[in-house]
């Protein structure tokens, strides 16, 4: 029977799915792994929740009791049901990032986990049980830079000789509004490049997308500034490898993977204060993070890691080199792996 079940009930393919699929690849090599739920790109196929619990009913074989890892509410809820109605021999493992104090009905979920993974230092302060601090990480071999930077931008077929770009949804949390605004201060001084918007803006925030176009439009930039919509987790390795920056400016943010996703394709970030930006920059290496809500730092910035070649050149191989050797999705692997054998052995 399968030792490790790895949940995904969200059909929406979200950060949370991102760093799920990126450590499911390096399990699936050690363990046999069912992912329940929905689909995730380079992982096997999924089984439904019913089909979990029936294969659950019996510990695997040298084991105690299957680990489910669950990272949603939902998900939670599923596997306390799975545990503790059914009596199912499972333990279940929860992945935390959230760097503040979760509401009441999540902590309570929170509470009934056999162990917790926290991504950071500062998640950990905010749940108990925390058995070890993981960072999340970038597979490294699915996002890589390009031999042609200037090649895999015209490929994209966005026009102009450059891309910079945001990646999540259209709302403020987000800072989409920061990005365009430090675009329209950052992109007159680079006539030959284009500016991405990667995402989608709910119904609710259909106005806020509308106010931001229509600034855009008074600063004659709508041909720059450009919003594609999303990418497909398929596309956007292909997206990373043309770009020249990453721009992520949000005003919350848990941990943040796109700066990761771009420093493996060797492309340096700007980055606002919050997730665990000011970790991936190494101290300006791979990266800046400016102040919360400072879009014209954000454009100075930008402006700075631009303006000098072979300070740009030697930015790209060193976000390439951390990414690599301080945030794989490998070394992630790793590290929850740990987590699983202490509760194996405790039995």
């Amino acid at each position: 029977m399968a030792e490790l079940f790895v949940t995904n009930f969200n059909k929406n393919f979200t950060g949370v799915s991102a760093t799920a699929a990126n450590v499911i690849r390096q399990q699936a090599k050690q363990h046999d792994l069912h992912l329940v739920g929905y689909p995730l790109p380079g992982c096997p196929a999924p089984i439904t929740l019913k089909q979990a619990r029936e294969m659950c009913k019996t510990a695997p074989e040298g084991r105690d009791f299957s680990i489910w890892h669950v990272r949603r509410n939902p998900e939670m809820r599923a596997a306390i049901w799975s545990r503790d109605v059914l009596k199912l021999p499972i333990r279940v493992v929860f992945t935390s990032a959230a760097q503040r104090l979760h509401s009441a009905y999540p902590r309570w979920l929170i509470r009934q986990m056999d162990a917790i993974v926290a991504t950071t230092e500062i998640a950990a302060h905010y749940v108990d049980n925390v058995q070890a601090v993981v960072p999340h990480g970038v597979d490294t071999e699915l996002f890589t830079p390009a031999p042609d930077r200037a090649a895999a931008w015209s490929a994209l077929g966005y026009g102009g000789t450059q891309g910079f770009a945001t990646i999540g949804r259209i709302r403020p949390e987000k800072g989409t509004d920061l990005f365009v605004d430090a675009m329209i201060q950052l992109l007159p001084r680079h006539p030959t490049a284009k500016a991405l918007v990667i995402g989608r803006a709910g119904r609710e925030h259909q106005r806020f997308l509308a106010d931001l176009q229509t600034r855009i439009k008074a600063a004659n930039l709508s041909d720059r500034i450009l919003f594609p919509g999303e990418v497909g987790p398929a596309e956007l390795p292909n997206l990373m490898r043309g770009l020249s920056l990453v721009m992520q400016l949000p005003r919350y943010e848990g941990y943040g993977m796109v700066p990761l996703e771009g420093m493996a394709s060797g492309v340096p970030f700007v980055g606002s204060d919050t997730g665990y930006y000011q970790e991936f920059s190494a101290q300006g290496k791979a990266g800046a993070v400016v102040p919360l809500k400072d879009a014209a730092a954000a454009a100075t910035a930008a402006d700075t890691i631009l303006g000098n070649p072979s300070q740009y050149a030697e930015m790209s191989r060193d976000a390439r080199d951390i990414s690599v050797h301080s945030f794989s999705s490998g070394f992630e692997a790793s590290g929850i792996e740990t987590v699983y054998q202490n509760l194996w052995e405790k039995g």
